[in-house]
């Protein structure tokens, strides 16, 4: 009997940190200036250059303050996307777009079932930060869409951007500084309040995975600003990836870097990195993946056939209209029978 090879359903996703993405005219940080009408126009040319070049079936973008700045780049990008939401930074009355700090969206092509952020820690899972006190809210609540492909298949989708690893100086409500930052030891207490901030969510994230993956096979994509690399402990506090050697059951609610888990086809070249700092390449931003997109395992319903890093910007000088990271792109396949 002739072996028939199982149809697939593609699905292109990718994540964006789109630096500062804001309206015109409009102060989003005390200390930067807002853009100007040819400043915006740039960026939104950029972007949505960068958008056409990606061609997403999924964009999961961070850093954006207004919505509609969102939604001019899709229109720029000459795309459609059905669906662009970020809750948050809403620019229709009352809302004003994103106020403190930038949030996180999505964009997709595909029928949206459910779209839900999270703003709170799970209980007991706060943080006393020194001088600064209880950490239990994500500073930029991440953003789960359950979207459903055309076959049927439904999939999760979850944006997050994590707490940077820039020093938490103490400041008052005008932004003006509380402590010498020429201290070192301050910094070095800076520095800490940022990594406790940044484990903090990372494990509150890992809560929302778990229960996103605990007896279900409705496959989950985590994807982002991490703000640290893929084998860091606040991104293996979200993956728990190393788990599943010594515990297989682990599999269940394990994410699996989509990098590594590439078919054996794909070019894993050495230009995976999507942030350079002081000179450095590194990979902050990042796509995880759950078992159902694992071709080795006996729950697969699909697997990972190539992750692409759209990063030559980052070698172009820094400008306002670019984006300080590099995008990652994902190209999934499941099953459709």
């Amino acid at each position: 009997m002739q072996y028939i090879p199982p149809n697939y359903a593609t699905l292109f996703v990718a994540t964006c940190n789109l630096l500062n993405l804001a309206a015109p005219n409009r102060v989003y940080y005390e200390n930067q200036d807002a853009y100007t009408e040819r400043e915006y126009e740039r960026k939104i040319d950029w972007t949505g250059e960068r958008f056409h070049a990606l061609n997403a079936d999924v964009l999961a973008v961070q850093e954006v303050w207004d919505e509609s700045a969102l939604k001019a780049c899709i229109a720029r990008s000459g795309l459609r996307y059905d669906f662009v939401s970020v809750p948050g930074a809403e620019n229709t009355p009352p809302h004003t777009g994103a106020q403190g700090t930038p949030r996180v969206g999505i964009a997709t092509r595909l029928k949206v079932d459910e779209l839900r952020s999270f703003v709170d820690f799970p209980p007991g899972f706060g943080v006393e930060v020194p001088g600064l006190g209880p950490h239990t809210r994500f500073e930029r609540p991440p953003l789960l869409a359950t979207v459903r492909m055309k076959h049927g298949q439904q999939v999760h989708v979850l944006t997050v951007h994590l707490k940077s690893k820039r020093p938490k100086f103490l400041q008052d409500a005008q932004g003006n500084p509380l402590e010498d930052r020429d201290d070192r030891k301050v910094g070095v207490m800076a520095s800490l309040r940022s990594l406790l901030m940044r484990g903090a969510e990372a494990a509150a994230l890992r809560c929302i995975v778990i229960d996103l993956l605990q007896d279900t096979n409705v496959p989950l994509v985590v994807m982002g600003d991490f703000n640290d690399n893929p084998h860091s402990v606040t991104t293996q506090l979200v993956a728990a990836t190393s788990e599943v050697a010594y515990d297989k059951a682990a599999r269940d609610v394990a994410l699996f870097n989509a990098y590594e888990m590439q078919g054996e086809s794909a070019l894993k070249k050495d230009v995976a990195y999507s942030h350079i700092h002081q000179g450095f390449p590194d990979v902050l931003d990042q796509i995880f993946v759950s078992e159902e997109f694992v071709a080795t395992s006996r729950h697969s319903l699909g697997d990972v056939r190539r992750v692409d890093y759209f990063n030559d910007h980052l070698h172009e000088g820094r400008d306002r209209s670019r984006s300080d990271h590099g995008f990652v792109r994902a190209l999934l396949r499941l099953r459709t029978a």
